[in-house]
């Protein structure tokens, strides 16, 4: 029986965020399962929306024999530590030489992000990656799977055998990633060695916000993927990139493996690579909330706006109100009481006082923060106030939505705030808001909304979309640029340009 080991190492890294992703951030298991190992990992993650479970579930049909070793995850934030990289890269080092010395081993396989950048190596997985190499030689394959915003590197696309990607923003697909990479496993120990690889980097940056293929470009561009591997029998992934990692090589890749890879990934790079498609249009916070009102009044079901630049899923803290600040100034909770609601806003002193008041209560808070943004300037400050506190919940909460299906998070103390009929979603971990079961954690119903304000950039479209009257993108001030080009980068070479 063919052994495999298996482990994760899942973060986006955007360097010019406020909170470090240090070990307690892989620990909580706020926004991703906490950190594990061994055994813990095959019976916590199998069967949930996630890329190692799908390479599990492929593993067991194919008769395989997995060994788990470490699987780490944290919401996206600044650098990591070195003392959270070591403590993650050194536990899967170790029960890898261990494997060898135990049985040997056939095979690797790592769910990574791709976008990691710690204190003290700018290319985390490649570093990753490297050690692993070192160790086991050319002749073990080590295959990974990648977030669709990897920034693919040269040194990981050399040091493993096989990448691929996410074909999916929502990402959906993330088992069935899982899966894809045990097909490229199964095809490397068939082949007996590499098979042909071929790799194009794009020269801009695309905005988070035009990268959703629920929307074209992607939408199309990533059917025409699908066809091309058809065609041309190649596994192919396009990586749009995370654009706020400051570093030499955060870009878009396009690359593929397989007999025909050079002509099928020429033939895509050359479809992605027209720069004007990846243009998104935004609304400023107070422009987003005056056509979001206004839309609402014939609509039977609610305007979702996404408050795309204090994205936790992109370095944000959840926590800035400049949405909830244009929503008070313009009456929307007055002209639709108890029918908006916002959310996730991280504030775990609120969520604690919430829990001493108790539910009727009316409390006195300065709900939210200011926060440096890559402007230089704050953003905007808390909104204080007058707030009622309708639901509480201790904030632990299994995910029902497409995306991470199964899933469990622990948010901490929780609570439904109102404040001139304006809901809040208050809570005390940090997640992106991505699955209406975490509103409805607080009693907030999005069928029962005219106006839900999410902190979120695309995620959410997954679970929201579907039950959405209208979907606005709006700018309101925070840590995660909308536009690549507001950033103020120093590592990225200038032959990559900042905006497409």
């Amino acid at each position: 029986m063919p052994r495999f080991l298996i482990a994760g190492f899942q973060h986006e890294t955007n360097t010019f965020a406020p909170s470090l992703a240090d070990w307690p951030a892989f620990t909580r298991g706020d926004s991703f399962p906490a950190y594990m190992r061994g055994a813990q990992m095959v019976d916590t993650l199998a069967g949930t929306n996630i890329p190692v479970a799908g390479f599990i579930a492929a593993a067991r049909q194919r008769g395989w024999q997995v060994l788990p070793s470490a699987w780490a995850g944290a919401i996206p934030s600044s650098y990591v530590t070195e003392d959270a990289f070591e403590r993650i890269a050194g536990a899967i080092v170790e029960d890898v030489q261990a494997a060898r010395h135990g049985g040997g081993l056939d095979g690797i396989y790592l769910d990574l992000h791709g976008a990691a950048v710690a204190q003290h190596a700018l290319d985390s997985e490649g570093e990753l990656l490297a050690r692993l190499r070192a160790l086991v030689g050319p002749g073990v394959p080590i295959v990974a799977s990648l977030d669709l915003h990897a920034n693919v590197t040269e040194r990981m696309l050399r040091e493993a055998d096989a990448l691929v990607a996410y074909r999916t923003y929502p990402h959906v697909d993330m088992a069935a990633t899982g899966e894809l990479a045990a097909e490229l496993m199964a095809r490397r120990l068939h082949a007996g060695r590499r098979e042909p690889m071929a790799w194009r980097r794009l020269p801009f940056l695309i905005p988070l916000n035009a990268q959703s293929t629920w929307m074209q470009p992607a939408k199309a561009l990533y059917d025409e993927l699908l066809a091309l591997d058809r065609e041309h029998g190649t596994l192919l992934s396009f990586c749009m990139g995370f654009p706020a990692s400051d570093f030499d090589e955060c870009a878009p890749m396009v690359w593929g493996h397989g007999e025909a890879a050079e002509r099928a990934v020429q033939a895509l790079y050359e479809r992605v690579a027209e720069p004007t498609q990846w243009r998104p249009d935004y609304l400023d916070a107070r422009d987003a909330v005056a056509r979001a009102m206004a839309l609402a009044e014939g609509a039977t079901k609610p305007v979702v706006v996404a408050d795309t630049q204090d994205n936790p899923g992109a370095g944000g803290d959840s926590n800035t109100t400049g949405m909830l600040h244009a929503l008070l100034q313009q009456g929307a909770g007055r002209r639709f009481p108890g029918q908006v609601a916002l959310g996730l806003m991280y504030d775990p002193a609120a969520g604690r006082a919430s829990h001493e008041a108790g539910i009727g209560a009316e409390i006195e808070l300065a709900l939210g923060s200011a926060v440096p943004t890559f402007t230089g300037q704050p953003s905007d400050a808390p909104v204080r106030g007058r707030f009622k506190v309708l639901a509480l919940s201790d904030g632990r909460c299994t995910l029902t939505g497409p995306m991470m299906t199964g899933v469990s998070v622990q948010l901490g103390p929780s609570a439904c705030l109102e404040i001139d009929g304006i809901r809040v979603a208050v809570v005390g971990g940090k997640k992106q808001l991505l699955d209406r079961e975490l509103l409805r954690m607080v009693g907030v119903h999005t069928e029962q909304m005219h106006i839900v304000v999410v902190k979120s950039s695309n995620h959410f479209r997954a679970d929201f979309t579907p039950h959405a009257s209208h979907v606005l993108v709006a700018k309101a001030a925070g840590p995660m640029a909308a536009d690549p080009a507001d950033l103020p980068w120093t590592r990225l070479p200038a032959r990559i340009r900042r905006r497409p």
